[in-house]
C-alpha cells in the first residue's frame, strides 16, 4: 500500500484515534489517499499510533492531544489546521458496560463530546464539508417489544430518567449523543453536512497499536476469551442480548464512504452484517483452528432465539456500496490477529 502525498483526497480529523473502530477507519482513510490527523488523550498514545503505521504512509498521519472531550472547547484547537480540514470523523465515545459514575464516565463524554466537536467545527473550521459520527445500534434497538424489522427510522426507547441506571447508561449515551448531533445541525445550519454510522456488535482484526489484549474492544472479547481458554471450564457464555454483528473493516469503509458520497449527507446508516451467537463463533474456531481444541469449552447448544427480529441494511449497501463480510471470515481473521498478537509478546 503506497500512497504519495500528491494523491491526497483531502484532510481528515479523526477523533478517538486509539479506539478499535477508529484504528480501522484510519487504515481505510490511508488506503483511500487521505491525510489524517488523529486525536488522542496523551502523547504516548499518539506516538504509538504513528509508530504502528507503515513507513511509506508515515507522512500522511499525525496526532493532536485532546485530554478530556467533555470539557468546553476541548476541540477548539484540534479543528484548526494548515492546510485546513475537509472532513471530520468523530468516533471518540466510551464503550463500556460498567461505570463508577455513569454521568462522568459515559454520558458527559458521549453527549458533550459530540456537541462540543460540532460547535468547534462550526466556529473554527469553516472548510469542513462533512462530519461523520460513530453512533451505535444501541441508539436504534428498543429495550423490548421489538418490531419485526429494524432500520434507520428506529430509535431506542430508553428515557433520560433511565440513563443513570448503569443497565441503560451506554444505550442512553449513544441515543442522546446522536440526537444532540442532529439537533445541533438543525438549529445552527452549519456549512457541513452530517451522517451517522449505527454499527452493531463489531468483530474483526485487533489494531496494530493495541497496547494489550486486555484493552481489546468489548465485542471482540468473546473471541479473545475463547482463544485464551477463558471459557474452557465455565462453558460458552450466553450470547444475549445482541445477536447481530458486523466486521470492523465494513464499518470503516462505511465511515469513509459516508464522508464523500453526496447522497450520504443527512442520513443515518444502520450498519449490520448478519447474525451470530457465541456457540456459532466457538464452532468456527473449533473447525478452523484445531490446534486450539484444548483451550475450547465443550460444544454448546445454539442459543439463537426463535422468532428473532430481522434487519434492513439496504441503505448502507445502496448508498455507501458496502458488501458485508460473513461471520466465518470475520471470526477467522480476528482469531488469526489475536494469535499473531500473542506471538509477538502481547498479553
Amino acid at each position: 500500500m503506497t500512497i504519495s502525498s500528491s494523491s491526497s483526497k483531502g484532510k481528515v480529523l479523526l477523533t478517538g484515534g486509539t479506539g478499535f473502530v477508529a484504528s480501522h477507519v484510519l487504515d481505510c482513510l490511508l488506503e483511500h489517499g487521505f491525510e489524517v490527523v488523529v486525536t488522542v488523550r496523551s502523547q504516548e498514545k499518539g506516538q504509538r499510533i504513528v509508530k504502528s503505521i507503515d513507513e511509506a504512509l508515515g507522512k500522511q498521519v499525525s496526532f493532536v492531544v485532546v485530554e478530556d472531550i467533555a470539557q468546553d472547547g476541548a476541540f477548539d484547537e484540534a479543528v484548526k489546521s494548515d492546510p485546513p480540514f475537509d472532513y471530520v470523523v468523530h468516533t471518540a465515545s466510551p464503550f463500556q458496560l460498567h461505570f463508577e459514575d455513569p454521568v462522568r464516565d459515559c454520558l458527559d463524554p458521549a453527549i458533550k463530546g459530540t456537541t462540543g466537536i460540532l460547535k468547534s467545527i462550526h466556529s473554527h473550521a469553516p472548510t469542513v464539508k462533512r462530519v461523520v459520527i460513530t453512533s451505535s445500534s444501541a441508539a436504534v434497538l428498543a429495550l423490548s417489544d421489538h418490531p419485526k424489522v429494524y432500520d434507520e427510522s428506529r430509535w431506542c426507547d430508553v428515557t433520560w430518567e433511565q440513563a443513570t441506571d448503569p443497565v441503560y447508561t451506554y444505550r442512553a449515551s449513544k441515543k442522546f449523543a446522536e440526537q444532540s448531533a442532529w439537533s445541533f445541525h438543525a438549529a445552527h445550519a452549519p456549512s457541513f453536512s452530517l451522517a451517522t454510522i449505527n454499527n452493531t456488535y463489531t468483530f474483526g482484526p485487533v489494531p496494530r497499536s493495541l497496547a494489550s489484549l486486555g484493552a481489546l474492544n468489548t465485542s471482540n472479547q468473546r473471541i479473545r476469551d475463547l482463544v485464551q481458554g477463558r471459557m474452557r471450564d465455565s462453558g460458552i457464555h450466553p450470547t444475549a442480548p445482541v445477536f447481530t454483528f458486523v466486521d470492523v473493516r465494513d464499518v470503516a469503509l462505511a465511515h469513509v464512504r459516508a464522508l464523500t458520497v453526496p447522497e450520504a449527507g443527512g442520513k443515518r446508516f444502520y450498519v449490520v452484517g448478519g447474525f451470530f451467537s457465541n456457540p456459532r463463533i466457538a464452532g468456527i474456531v473449533r473447525r478452523r483452528f484445531p490446534q486450539l481444541e484444548g483451550r475450547l469449552p465443550p460444544d454448546g447448544e445454539d442459543d439463537f432465539p426463535e422468532g428473532h427480529w430481522a434487519f434492513d441494511n439496504s441503505r448502507s449497501r445502496e448508498v455507501l456500496g458496502v458488501e458485508y463480510t460473513g461471520l466465518e471470515k470475520s471470526v477467522v481473521d480476528t482469531v488469526e490477529s489475536i494469535l499473531r498478537f500473542e506471538g509477538a509478546g502481547g498479553q
